[in-house]
């Protein structure tokens, strides 16, 4: 095992303010990154503008607004946490190996159960909305 100088560790916190804009640069950097570069990335966000022009139309009260952005970010959270999970496994092997396409499956699988329960709030919050507009 290999020993690490405990005084080499960069510190879990940040030791300046331009440490923090660093952080907040590489992140806007990863989201960029993110809607660049991945197709359903893309689509989320759109779907996710969507849901919020049907928002204001239907004029959502306040717990449906939190509702509605909560799911929509864990949408977006999952999606980016199966990119990064999808780039390391890629780096580590482009040949087969069961345990990377367990890894790659898992987290697909993970935005997929996201976006089936931020359907069914959608549908809870705004199905009774359209289905009174209609009738």
């Amino acid at each position: 095992m290999k020993h690490i100088d405990p005084s080499a560790r960069q510190s879990a916190t940040p030791k300046s303010s331009s440490s923090v804009l660093c952080s907040f640069r590489y992140a806007a950097n990863g989201i960029r990154l993110l809607f660049a570069r991945e197709r359903n990335a893309r689509i989320h966000i759109i779907t996710f503008v969507c849901v919020l022009a049907a928002g204001f139309f239907f004029r959502l009260d306040v717990s449906e607004w939190i509702a509605v952005i909560l799911v929509s970010g864990v949408v977006l959270a999952a999606e980016a946490t199966n990119t990064a999970i999808e780039a390391l496994s890629d780096m580590c092997s482009h040949e087969y190996h069961p345990q990377i396409k367990l890894a790659k499956d898992v987290a697909a699988a993970a935005v997929l159960i996201v976006v089936l329960a931020a359907t069914v709030v959608g549908i809870i919050i705004f199905l009774p909305r359209v289905i009174a507009l209609i009738f």
